[in-house]
Parts: C-alpha cells; sequence; structure tokens
C-alpha cells in the first residue's frame, strides 16, 4: 500500500464536508425522517459504545542530525515505518435532528517499522518503531438513516522507538531509545449501523505529530558503552486506515433492512 498523502487528507475532508453541507436541505431533513423518524435528542445513533478496530499504518520518519545544541548539520534521510494495528475505542454520540456529535477515546497497538541508511553516514542505518498510539477526539457527523458520514479532530499520542545498525551486517550499534510524543489528529469516517445497536465502519486518520530532539549513546559494539554517539531532530507524522465495529447502549435502535 502507498501512504497518504496531505493532498489526500485534504481531499478527503473537502468531500465529507460538501456532502454534510449538501444534506442540510429541508427536501433532504424531511426525507430523513419519513425513512427513520429521529426525536432529537435520543435519535439512532445517541448513546455510549464500546468497539474494537484493526488496521494499517505508515509513519513518515525523517531524520536530522544536529549538534549538541540540537542545531541542524546535515539530513540523514527519511523513511516510512509500516505495519498493521489492532485496538479499541470508546465513546459517546447526540444526535440532534440529522446532526451527530461525538466524543472518543481510542488506544491501539501498532507494528509499524522502517528503516534508511543514513545520507550523511552510509555505514549507519537508522530504524525506527511505532508500538503503540492513542487518539482523544471530538466528532460531528451526517446521518441518513442507518448510515454516518463523520469529522473528527483532537489529540494524539504516540510511542516511538530509535536505533542505529550497522549497515554491513545489521550489528546494532546505539541504544535503543523510546520516545512519548504528542500531537493532532484529524480524520473522515463513515459508518453503517445493523442489528438494532450494531455498526461497522471505515476510518481515516491523519496525525501530525511534533518533532523530538533524541539523543543515542553507544552500546559498546565500536565505542565505550555510554558515551555519546549521535544526536537527531527526528520528524513524524502517521497515516491510519482502519475497520471498526461498534456496539451501542442509548438511543433508539437503527432501522433494520
Amino acid at each position: 500500500m502507498t501512504r497518504f498523502s496531505r493532498g489526500g487528507l485534504a481531499a478527503l475532508v473537502t468531500l465529507a464536508a460538501l456532502a454534510m453541507a449538501s444534506s442540510a436541505s429541508a427536501a433532504d431533513v424531511a426525507a430523513y425522517r419519513s425513512a427513520l423518524p429521529i426525536a432529537a435528542p435520543g435519535g439512532a445513533w445517541s448513546g455510549l459504545y464500546l468497539g474494537g478496530n484493526g488496521g494499517w499504518g505508515s509513519s513518515r520518519k525523517c531524520w536530522d542530525f544536529v549538534n549538541a545544541a540540537g542545531s541542524f548539520l546535515s539530513s540523514e534521510g527519511c523513511h516510512d515505518a509500516t505495519g498493521g494495528t489492532a485496538g479499541g475505542q470508546l465513546g459517546y454520540r447526540w444526535q440532534a435532528a440529522n446532526l451527530v456529535f461525538g466524543v472518543e477515546a481510542q488506544g491501539n497497538w501498532a507494528d509499524f517499522n522502517g528503516s534508511n541508511i543514513s545520507i550523511a553516514f552510509p555505514t549507519v542505518v537508522n530504524a525506527t518503531k511505532v508500538d503503540s498510539f492513542g487518539l482523544f477526539t471530538g466528532q460531528i457527523g451526517n446521518a441518513w438513516g442507518n448510515t454516518l458520514l463523520y469529522l473528527k479532530a483532537g489529540g494524539a499520542v504516540t510511542s516511538d522507538r530509535y536505533t542505529g545498525y550497522l549497515t554491513s551486517n545489521g550489528v546494532q550499534i546505539s541504544d535503543a531509545v523510546k520516545d512519548t510524543r504528542w500531537g493532532a489528529v484529524v480524520g473522515v469516517g463513515v459508518e453503517y449501523g445493523f442489528g438494532g445497536a450494531w455498526s461497522v465502519g471505515v476510518e481515516y486518520d491523519h496525525m501530525f505529530m511534533q518533532d523530538k530532539l533524541i539523543r543515542f549513546t553507544n552500546i559498546g559494539t565500536v565505542a565505550p558503552a555510554g558515551t555519546a554517539y549521535a544526536s537527531d531532530r527526528i520528524h513524524q507524522d502517521v497515516d491510519l486506515v482502519t475497520l471498526r465495529l461498534n456496539y451501542r447502549w442509548g438511543g433508539r435502535a437503527v432501522a433494520r433492512d
């Protein structure tokens, strides 16, 4: 799979916003109510929900070699750390007419791995792993009976690990630095209700993560253990595509097919 571009993210968000805006006409609202009567605030999408998700992610990592003060010296290149993810989400939604508002917390295990040979130091491989992430978001959506289209935005946190290896034989030469960083997330999703309280959907998210200064030390392979190895400022963003399954309590049962 190829990594989503920021242009692709903008297109997805624009399409979703246009779709929600166009559905706000009086004729559309009347059609929705005739298909599935909605009583505010206890609409078909209202209530507490719990679910699971799984899918794929890609984290773009760019390493810049810096001095002890953190000033840029040279670029070491970029790579995509990709792999699978699985986790769960807990949220609450409130529906008024065809508009749906919500809040959600999501936590995921991840296995996003990637590496590249350093441009500045070709004898060294820079390796990255993202092993978990969390999302804390608000939602706004538009409901067409059993179908919900929504936008989301909020905060994000990732747990990352960085390591240096020798290009020639793959021997580890730096310590594995663990890092937690915070950022922001925007996303778009579509969800379909079935069986009364169940819903299934697909979601795309883009995470804008802060840059971090990472300081590495030697582990004794090619230099004395504990001595300074290198300092890098590492830039990161993350793209996610997940399938989701939720069960809801409260509100009214969605219409059955």
